[in-house]
């Protein structure tokens, strides 16, 4: 459900902590972004979709248009929020371009992503499973839980270039099938917006490097004494909810890892 439209902002509150009450006071352009973040997440406003404009959210919560789009602002900082001159503002998708590449950090060694186009998938298996625990853990499941899990190859120019496991939980993701992650001409995280309605907002990753088992060379074509790059990775979507566990192998001999910082 959504937020009421007629609703006033929450107010700072005071929330009972360890041995008794303690103020929590929160500004109001935060309770302001907690609020569209809440429409944001129970799908008022669809991934590529405009929302209302800042008079109409400044009148729905009973604010100032400025703070509103202050809260605005940060949102659009944190690639929640698209702004578009002279079109308003849109809810990010991954179906942008400008944002599809964003959880992308493998790049070539020559030219850049864009450049050497989408990579080629194959899709080794997509199955239906009950979460370990540690799957389960990472996802905030209890074990046994369904959770559906796919292997597959991403490709360049022919040449197998990253191996990934993943692990989605299985009550967001009914129904995946390797025919469909196969199928998707586009990026595979603005297919779970557009099939499952669960945008992945931000991620959380862990590098290390690693030789390959012997199933994992065959599959690379790569020898078992080839350094590879794991990384693992835990996606979220709204309010830190975790969506997908993937843990990848990259092969480093004409790529590497590009990351920036600020």
């Amino acid at each position: 459900m959504s937020s009421n439209p007629t609703s006033p902002p929450l107010s700072p509150a005071t929330q009972a902590g360890g041995g008794g009450a303690t103020p929590a006071f929160s500004p109001l352009y935060q309770q302001i972004k907690g609020l569209i973040l809440h429409s944001l997440q129970h799908g008022e406003w669809k991934p590529g979709e405009v929302i209302p404009s800042e008079m109409d959210l400044a009148a729905r919560f009973r604010v100032s248009q400025g703070t509103v789009r202050k809260a605005i602002d940060e949102l659009a900082a944190e690639n929640l929020l698209m702004r578009r001159q002279g079109k308003g503002t849109f809810v990010a998708t991954h179906a942008e371009r400008q944002v599809q590449y964003r959880f992308l950090k493998l790049m070539p060694d020559v030219g850049d992503a864009r450049e050497e186009g989408p990579a080629q998938r194959t899709i080794l298996e997509c199955k239906r499973s009950r979460a370990p625990v540690e799957i389960a853990r990472a996802l905030q499941l209890r074990t046994g839980d369904p959770v559906i899990q796919a292997r597959r190859i991403l490709s360049f120019a022919g040449v197998p270039t990253i191996l990934e496991d993943i692990w989605l939980p299985g009550q967001a993701f009914k129904g995946l099938t390797a025919e469909q992650m196969a199928e998707y001409q586009g990026p595979t995280y603005a297919m779970f917006e557009l099939d499952y309605g669960v945008r992945m907002v931000r991620a959380e990753e862990k590098i290390r490097a690693i030789v390959p088992d012997d199933e994992q060379a065959n599959l690379l074509l790569v020898s078992q004494q080839t350094p590879l790059l794991s990384v693992e990775r835990l996606a979220y979507t709204y309010n830190d909810v975790p969506m997908e566990l993937r843990r990848a192998l990259y092969r480093t001999d004409t790529h590497h890892y590009h990351n920036s910082l600020s």
